[in-house]
């Protein structure tokens, strides 16, 4: 382009007196046509002048051959002998040309997208970037705004106008970012802005000048960079795989796909091993998808539904290298595979008319491969690039973790659970001191299953011990501490010991397996339990514990209070003494045994939740059973981070009619009498196929005592489910079985009882100690 400057003479009435051959260059007329000629009619729109003598402003001047082309003016005033204006000297040239056309070339070749706007927002000039963007030339941009000539641009709306008008009237350069849509004709490009008035000679603001500088890769490098972080703090919230797998769909669309599926293998959901799949097609499950608005397709498959993908296809491929695969259309295998779907889901061809580009990247987690995720994005978005293949990868890296996590956990927790449960009671044989029920919660926390415990435990004399534990930690290794313990107390309650007793030789076994670990594992062995002996004949309730909650009692009145005990220090901790408590409770009451997650709650104390738990005992419910879940109902925290284990038992009460008792005066010739007295009471009872048993056992007993024993010696029949025979004296030596051999004349009495009875035992008691033997009734 012909650089030029120009000068013309107009008089006061705007006519044109004199015009140069610059002039002539720069508009096309020659001097015949423009001399005489009034100036407006040369101009394109009017000028906006600056202020002063030496008036200069940038105006569209027409050519002679229809363009427009934007000159800046300056005009000088002609002076008259006697001072006044007689016309105006007018030169003119291009904007950055004349003594500054180094410059011009340098605003005309930038790389930056750079423009001059007079101050109504059109266009006095555009570099070659921006008329390369705009898509159109220097001659049908001038003249205009940008509104006129981009759709989706407002005149009067906030954005690009805006920040010009705001230059323009404040004289203040301004500075934004924006970004052009994908739908615009420009593409999806980020811009950086600058905005900085043009001030002519005189200060005013003559014209606004803009650089734009795209940094669409920063800003896509940002936004990797802010989905990165997104996924490090969104995906894997919870130890669910397909909540995870969620997390990750809704991460992805719509800021990288259009549309979005997770499929996993099914071994993955639930199966044990990780299960080889063959060379042919490959099935997975769909366990979530998503599109972004409703044009994109309705998914297919269903969540939950098997889905066979072909060899060819990209998930096969993906699953079968163990990398990203990246197709199109165009590609063989891609254009069969939207055929295959087409014919599988035909309501979506439309939208798979519009794919620009798909993406299937496997789940690997520690060198196992768990699924494939599929990804694909439509017009008017840009097809998948590298730094997008790389990101994929990277998100679908740490969901795959998380996932595993999540099925490690599940398979964990499933082991635990089944652990738990073939060690916890199932079938409560049925009692006759007590009516039980129980509830057991494990804790759905990310902790996992907890260590807790309860068991019933028939002891002799019709007795039944109650048991409630809790192990501290979670996971496999608390249920397997647990199943000691739970055969431990089971153990040392046959021996039949006073339930403080028991709990000091529990503390001693919880030490000794403390001992025996290793690290934390050591320190962190640690249990609570609270152990519960009650007697139907004198209705009598014993208890113990150890750093475990009170039982709750309900009373035949209506009334609930907790059990007025001293709990000594956990399981583990030893050399302390562990206190028992006795109280009398009248027949229909109601024990209830719980461990600390029943209570243990964040936004209450403990007294709250132990008053909740005796006022909810009082509920009216028609059953045992039910007041188990009325108490769960009222109690339990709304977010259970523990197990809960709730016990409940109603006491009965063995009447006189079911208990004899005698007491022995220690005289051998009293044997005779007491079985005498044995033999009619069996009569009243109606249980006299039993008496030839029952005196040879009486008979044993009572002499052992009254030979052996010290006084006070008593002798106890009781009937229930069976007939037990009792004898209690004031000695703590305890007897025990031994071979009589063929000279001995003692020494067989206890091996003839024990042949002849069901069970038989001993224990000790307060004053010393009980041997019982008892024997099944008959049928009927």
């Amino acid at each position: 382009m012909e650089h030029a400057s120009a000068a013309a003479i107009v008089d006061t009435d705007g006519l044109v007196t004199g015009w140069s051959e610059g002039a002539r260059r720069l508009t096309g007329y020659p001097a015949e046509e423009a001399v005489g000629r009034y100036a407006r009619d040369l101009l394109a729109q009017d000028a906006e002048p600056g202020a002063g003598s030496a008036q200069s402003g940038t105006v569209l001047v027409r050519h002679r051959d229809g363009s427009a082309v934007a000159l800046t003016l300056r005009a000088l005033p002609l002076l008259t002998a006697d001072g006044s204006p007689g016309g105006y000297v007018v030169t003119a040239e291009r904007p950055g040309e004349g003594t500054f056309a180094l410059t011009g070339e340098t605003f005309q070749q930038s790389s930056l997208s750079m423009s001059v706007h007079d101050v109504a927002q059109r266009y006095l000039r555009a570099n070659d970037t921006a008329l390369r963007l705009l898509g159109t030339t220097e001659q049908q941009l001038l003249g205009r705004r940008l509104s006129d000539i981009m759709e989706g641009i407002d005149a009067d709306g906030p954005g690009f106008h805006q920040y010009l008008r705001q230059v323009a009237e404040t004289g203040r350069p301004a500075r934004y970012e924006t970004l052009t849509p994908a739908s615009s004709p420009l593409g999806e490009h980020a811009w950086r802005v600058e905005m900085w008035p043009v001030r002519d000679a005189s200060g005013a603001v003559a014209a606004v000048a803009m650089a734009g500088l795209e940094t669409t890769e920063q800003h896509r490098a940002r936004q990797r960079l802010a989905l990165l972080n997104e996924a490090a703090a969104g995906i894997g919230t919870t130890l669910d795989v397909v909540r995870t797998a969620e997390e990750l769909i809704e991460l992805l669309v719509p800021h990288m796909a259009d549309f979005a599926g997770v499929d996993l293998l099914d071994w993955v959901l639930g199966t044990e091993e990780p299960v080889v799949e063959s060379a042919t097609d490959v099935s997975l499950r769909r366990v979530a998808h998503r599109s972004a608005t409703e044009n994109y397709p309705r998914p297919t498959p269903h969540l939950g539904e098997r889905i066979v993908h072909p060899t060819y296809s990209m998930a096969a491929q993906a699953l079968r290298e163990g990398r990203a695969v990246l197709r199109g259309p165009g590609d063989p295998d891609f254009d069969r595979w939207i055929r295959l779907r087409n014919e599988q889901a035909p309501h979506n061809r439309a939208w798979r008319r519009s794919l620009r580009s798909a993406l299937a990247v496997p789940l690997r987690a520690r060198g196992t491969t768990l699924g494939v995720v599929l990804l694909a994005r439509g017009a008017p978005g840009e097809p998948y690039v590298g730094d997008d293949v790389a990101l994929a990868e990277e998100l679908a890296s740490r969901a795959a973790v998380c996932v595993d996590n999540a099925r490690r956990f599940a398979r964990e927790r499933g082991t635990a659970l089944a652990l738990q449960h073939s060690l916890l009671p199932t079938g409560l044989p049925g009692q006759a001191a007590v009516e039980v029920a129980h509830r057991y919660l494990p804790s759905g926390s990310a902790a996992g299953i907890g260590g807790d415990w309860f068991d019933v435990i028939p002891l002799s004399g019709c007795r039944v011990a109650l048991v409630v534990g809790d192990v501290v930690g979670h996971g496999i290794p608390s249920s397997a501490t647990m199943g000691r313990l739970c055969t431990a107390v089971r153990t040392l309650a046959d021996v039949d010991l006073p339930p403080d007793e028991l709990l000091t030789h529990l503390d001693d076994l919880v030490s000794h397996l403390a001992a025996g670990g290793e690290g934390d594992e050591a320190a962190e062995l640690g249990a609570t339990c609270l152990y519960a002996v009650y007697d139907p004949v004198c209705r009598r309730l014993t208890v113990a514990a150890a750093g475990h909650p009170a039982p709750a009692v309900l009373l035949p009145d209506g009334s609930a209070r907790l059990v007025d005990m001293t709990a000594g220090p956990p399981l583990g901790v030893g050399g302390l003494p562990f206190e028992a408590t006795e109280l009398e409770l009248p027949e229909g009451s109601v024990v209830a045994l719980y461990t600390d997650g029943l209570i243990e709650d964040r936004v209450r104390d403990l007294d709250q939740a132990t008053a909740e738990l005796c006022h909810a005992l009082t509920a009216s419910v028609p059953s045992l059973d039910e007041l188990c879940d009325s108490v769960l109902k009222a109690v339990m925290p709304e977010d259970p981070r523990d197990d809960i284990a709730l016990l409940l038992a109603r006491t009965r009460a063995l009447g006189a009619e079911q208990v004899a008792t005698w007491n022995i005066t220690p005289d051998p010739a009293q044997v005779a009498a007491t079985r005498t007295s044995v033999m009619e009471r069996l009569a009243a009872w109606g249980l006299a196929e039993t008496a030839f048993v029952t005196e040879l056992v009486v008979s044993e007993l009572v002499t052992n005592a009254i030979r052996y024993g010290e006084p006070p010696i008593q002798l106890r029949l009781i009937r229930d489910h069976s007939l037990i025979c009792e004898v209690s004296d004031a000695s703590s030596t305890s007897p025990h079985l031994r071979r009589a051999h063929a000279y001995d004349e003692g020494g067989r009495g206890l091996l003839l009882v024990a042949q002849l009875t069901q069970r038989w035992g001993s224990r000790p008691t307060g004053g010393g100690k009980t041997i019982w033997a008892e024997q099944s009734l008959p049928q009927g």
